[in-house]
């Protein structure tokens, strides 16, 4: 009877600064044995690796973060210009809330036939993208005037990333909070 055995070798790479480096491996040994094998060779016996020297990089690693100008769209890529007139409710409880934006004459209007139909409403951020569906276009004697889009947020949590890109959205832009 022989003894069947497999050997998984795993060795990861890992980058600092660009310049690629190859650190020693970690390695993954998986056995497989069986009792009944039909293999008549001979045994094959590995022995365990040496552990090459790990190589440090001379530089100081830096951590780089991303800012994206917080912006809001109607067509994906394409920033609309106007600064919206925002409106806030809130629960009582604190639980949920309805956020109301109104741009009087959107740029979107503008390049809409160039780049596309209007596909919802896109707030974006360094965290990433608060959406809704939820838009509504205003026409004077059969001219687009206006966009009304409302985003709810249904717990605690969404009403505290809302903030967090209104206050990117209004710092970028030079908005004020005022409470009535």
């Amino acid at each position: 009877m022989a003894t069947l055995q497999s050997l998984a070798f795993s060795s990861p790479v890992s980058h600092c600064l660009q310049q690629p480096r190859l650190h020693s491996g970690l390695l993954s040994w998986a056995v497989h044995r069986s009792a009944k094998s039909t293999f008549n060779g001979q045994s094959l016996h590995v022995s365990r690796p040496q552990w090459a020297p790990i190589r440090r990089c001379t530089q100081a690693s830096r951590s780089i973060t991303m800012m994206v100008k917080p912006k809001i769209q109607f067509i994906q890529g394409t920033d609309e210009q106007t600064i919206p007139d925002v409106r806030l409710t809130k629960s009582k409880d604190g639980t949920n809330g309805v956020a109301i934006f109104k741009f009087e004459q959107p740029s979107v209007f503008d390049s809409s036939g160039e780049f596309g139909d209007i596909t919802g409403f896109y707030m974006i951020d360094e965290e990433g993208v608060l959406q809704s569906v939820d838009v509504n276009a205003k026409f004077v004697n059969g001219k687009p005037a206006g966009i009304e889009a409302k985003y709810t947020m249904r717990t605690p949590r969404d009403w505290d990333r809302f903030m967090r890109f209104m206050e990117r959205y209004a710092n970028e832009n030079g908005l004020q909070f005022i409470k009535k």
